[in-house]
Parts: structure tokens; C-alpha cells; sequence
């Protein structure tokens, strides 16, 4: 109930209590956060390419602003895209399945005014949880899949839980039965993987592969209503904090332009053997080629001067695990496993710093 308070002029005014004024302040709150995450959300991706290119500078300015003008947009984004796809999914999934736990835990503090994990569970359609699971299915290495199946088992209990409490059978079935019947299969699947990480000192992939299986049937109800806002909102900001410093470092390591190799004659071509430049190439004007090289350094290449030139097939990157399931390496996605891969040819003497016609 309001308390009346007298005014400066003598009159009395009505004011709210505590019960009435708080919900409103906590709701202007959550939405005006929530206006905050959606402005800064699209300056991200543009973060990232700005610190790309002034991290491939080596800081320096001149060189960064070189960069800018050369560098295409378009490529950059096809990079920041290929290289992060996998981290759409994983963000919309986790959020999926701690808004569905909360709002089946705690219905009374679901509230999309309020909360912003409970705003994006409300806002987000079925569909779109649907399309983030086949796009990490194709996107996700094969270790990953595993806990991919454990989230998609999560978030079809919560919601058959949510939506069809009064039919104990059906909930039985999608609770206990599926997710059980789901581990099963999968330890008969990775059963000899698991065995082969454990042997080998892969703990981590032995984890990653093993304990999604059973922690399937785990999470497919409520948890307690005390514990469940704290639980949930402390891993929805976790996850939040974490997603993009994992981001950030995974897109520095991404090449951004071409690695290539340039055959330029020498000033005396009968005293000096040609040189072979090697680097990322930046741009070819009327007068010369720009040439980022290894250390950093952007060189300026006359046109005159230059014999030829190639691309230098990004080297293959060596694999940290040998695990493999039935001939899968579990470091590989589900595309890498799907697409033809390129063949291996002869390495071009370019590419290794002699001149095409050397030895």
C-alpha cells in the first residue's frame, strides 16, 4: 500500500511502495539491456575484423590503414563466417535449454520484461532451435556431436514437459526412454573410440565423447525452484562471457588474405639469381604488386620486375588427436567428411622460396 508524504508546498502525495515500484524499474531494466545487447551486437563482428587486421599489421598503423583500403570486405566476412559458423548454434542451444529449464523450474520468475534469458527463450521460435541443430550437425567436429545430441535430447523433454504435463506416458517416453535408448546407441557407436582416446592419453576427448551419453537422461525435468534462477542465469552469463573470447581467438588464427608466391628478376639479371617473395598478397595496381611478407613488412613489387606469380595452398594443418570413429577422425566435421577434398599435388618450388626454374 502507498504512504502519503507532504510536499514542499504543504500538499500531501501519494507515492507506491516498494512492492508496486519495484517490478517496473526491474522490467525498464531488462529492456533497457536488452536495447544494449541488440545495439552492440552487430558492432561485434566488426570488432573482430578491425583487431584481425591490426593484429596481421603487427600493430603497426600505416600498415593497418594500407590494409583497410585494400583489403575486401566481403572476403573478410567470408572468413569471420566460415571460420565461426559453429558458435550460432552452440549459442542459440544453450540458451534454448536454461530458458526451457527455467521456465519449467521457476515458472513464477520467467518473465520476459525481466530477464533476458527468459526474453530470448519466449522470442525464439521452434524452428530456428530445429535449424541451429542440423547447422551444428553439419559444423560441429565429430567429439562435439555427442554433447549435440545431449542438448537436442534436453530441449525436446523441457518442451514436451512444458507443453503436455498431463500425459505421464509421453513424457516417459521422451524423458527417460528416448534419451536412454539415444546413450545406448551411442556408446555402441563410440564404444571403440572412447576405448582408443582413454589408451592414449586423450582425456579430453574421452570425456567429450562418454559423458554426454549418459548425461542425456539427467536434465530432462525441473530442478529445484531455489536454485534454478541462480543456476540458470549464472551459466547463461558464463557462456556469455566466454563465447566470444573463444571467438576472438579462433578468428585471429584465420588467414584473411591470399598466401602468395612472386618470382621478381633481379636489378642484374646476370649476376643475380631471381628472387621469389614470399608473403600475403594485398593488391595489384598499374605499377606494382603489394606484397605482405612473413615478417610483416609490406613490400611494393614493380610490375616489371615481376616473372610470375602463384597461390600457395594453405598447408595442411597436422591433427592433434588420432582418434577416429570407423574411419572418421574426430577432429573433422560432418562437411569435412561430406565434400570432396582437393588432391594432393607437388608442391610448387615457389612456394618454398626457389625460383620456378630452380632446383
Amino acid at each position: 500500500m502507498g504512504e502519503v508524504r507532504a510536499t514542499a508546498a504543504g500538499s500531501p502525495r501519494i507515492t507506491a511502495g516498494p512492492g508496486k515500484s519495484a517490478r517496473p524499474r526491474r522490467a525498464a531494466g531488462a529492456r533497457q539491456a536488452q536495447q544494449w545487447l541488440l545495439t552492440l551486437l552487430p558492432a561485434f563482428p566488426v570488432l573482430l575484423l578491425v583487431l584481425r587486421l591490426w593484429q596481421l599489421s603487427r600493430q603497426d598503423m600505416s600498415t593497418m590503414l594500407l590494409l583497410v583500403q585494400y583489403v575486401s570486405p566481403l572476403g573478410m566476412l567470408s572468413a569471420l563466417l566460415i571460420a565461426l559458423v559453429w558458435a550460432g548454434p552452440l549459442a542459440v542451444l544453450v540458451v534454448g535449454v536454461l530458458g526451457r529449464l527455467l521456465r519449467l523450474s521457476a515458472p513464477e520468475r520467467f518473465d520476459p520484461e525481466r530477464s533476458l534469458l527468459a526474453s530470448g527463450t519466449a522470442r525464439t521460435p521452434g524452428w530456428v532451435l530445429t535449424g541451429a541443430v542440423v547447422l551444428a550437425a553439419l559444423t560441429w567436429q565429430l567429439r562435439f556431436l555427442p554433447t549435440l545430441l545431449m542438448l537436442a535430447l534436453w530441449l525436446l523433454a523441457l518442451r514436451t514437459r512444458y507443453l503436455y504435463p498431463e500425459h505421464p506416458t509421453r513424457l516417459l517416453l521422451v524423458g527417460t526412454a528416448l534419451p536412454v535408448a539415444a546413450g545406448v546407441l551411442t556408446y555402441a557407436v563410440l564404444g571403440p573410440a572412447v576405448w582408443a582416446a582413454a589408451t592414449t592419453g586423450e582425456w579430453t576427448t574421452a570425456v567429450l565423447l562418454a559423458v554426454p551419453p549418459a548425461a542425456g537422461p539427467v536434465l530432462t525435468g525441473p530442478i529445484p525452484g531455489w536454485i534454478a534462477p541462480a543456476l540458470t542465469h549464472g551459466l547463461a552469463y558464463t557462456v556469455a562471457a566466454a563465447l566470444p573470447l573463444v571467438m576472438g581467438a579462433v578468428f585471429l588464427r584465420v588467414p584473411v588474405l591470399p598466401d602468395a608466391a612472386v618470382e621478381v628478376a633481379a636489378t642484374d639479371s646476370d649476376q643475380m639469381p631471381d628472387e621469389v617473395a614470399l608473403g600475403q598478397l594485398i593488391t595489384m595496381t598499374d605499377t606494382a604488386t603489394v606484397l605482405l611478407d612473413q615478417g610483416g613488412t609490406v613490400r611494393f613489387l614493380p610490375n616489371g620486375r615481376v616473372r610470375t606469380q602463384t597461390l600457395c595452398p594453405e598447408v595442411a594443418r597436422a591433427p592433434f588427436s588420432v582418434v577416429s570413429v570407423h574411419g572418421w577422425p574426430v577432429e573433422e566435421t560432418t562437411l569435412d567428411w561430406m565434400t570432396p577434398r582437393r588432391p594432393v599435388a607437388a608442391q610448387d618450388p615457389r612456394c618454398a622460396g626457389r625460383p620456378a626454374g630452380g632446383s
